[in-house]
């Protein structure tokens, strides 16, 4: 069996910048087993996986280990290649998920946009051990949603700073942890480690900003933010906060396009 694959890189304008991705059209649903054996053998931090299904597309995202229940950088990757390749007529893409509902991709200007739920944070009064042990500073607050960790720095550089130790931060299991700050030349900038989820640093989440720009939103008093995520690849990320939804903008370039064979 011949599987199409193309890797995009998310969050990037240019090619080997932002967060690569892993793209797998389908005809139909493979074996589970398989289809973690495929992002396995793709070892990136996600492989995404659609089906077509009348006027939409199913959509699930697999880490190396497991399957996740949202992907912000996988599904502007999935929306690359369909609007790029195999739709271009379209300018827009709606996915169906298994625990995310309906997520639309549009195209604006350079930028893709998808529409999001909105997720926010909330105050976490005893965050875990592990949390402070494995980032090695103490962050100024935790907020938490969910299976994510929100350590809120005080400065940029406290950020930049961080050298975790993953093997500490992997028995948050299952939950990942974001560092998070005002930024210098952003809005904010962050950080993201899912160590349990087999992502060691991940370089650019989209997902995490469900809850980051509601956070750094109220916070800042806007709703239109900038965010910058400054692991080694980077990326940038707009967003802008409508009601219970959030509107993720990005740029994102096709790297490979190929076949594996199985």
């Amino acid at each position: 069996m011949y599987l199409p694959v193309f890797h995009v890189d998310a969050f990037a304008a240019k090619p080997f910048g932002g967060n690569p991705a892993a793209v797998c059209p389908l005809t139909g649903w493979l074996d589970d087993n398989l289809l973690r054996a495929v992002a396995s053998e793709n070892n990136l931090s996600e492989t995404a996986y659609f089906v077509p299904n009348g006027d939409h597309y199913d959509l699930r995202w697999f880490t190396p280990r497991c399957e996740v229940k949202l992907c912000g950088h996988a599904t502007l990757a999935s929306a690359l290649v369909i609007l790029q390749i195999l739709a271009p007529e379209s300018n827009s893409v709606r996915f169906e998920t298994r625990s995310s509902g309906a997520l639309t991709v549009s195209g604006d200007g350079d930028l893709l946009a998808m529409d999001f739920p909105a997720n926010e944070p909330w105050a976490c009064a005893n965050p875990p051990a592990a949390l402070i042990e494995g980032l090695g500073n103490a962050p100024a607050s935790v907020m938490q949603v969910d299976d994510n960790f929100f350590a809120v720095f005080e400065r940029e550089e406290d950020v930049q700073r961080i050298r975790p130790n993953l093997r500490v931060l992997e028995k948050l299991h299952p939950a990942g942890v974001a560092i998070t700050a005002p930024g210098e030349d952003s809005d904010f900038v962050s950080r993201y480690f899912a160590p349990s989820y087999g992502i060691p640093e991940d370089p650019v989440t989209g997902s995490t900003h469900c809850s980051l720009a509601p956070y750094w939103g109220e916070r800042l008093g806007k709703t239109s933010l900038h965010a910058r995520q400054i692991s080694e690849r980077g990326g940038e990320l707009w967003c802008e906060l409508k009601g219970d939804r959030v509107i993720i903008k990005g740029n994102a370039v096709l790297t490979l396009r190929g076949e594996l064979t199985i």
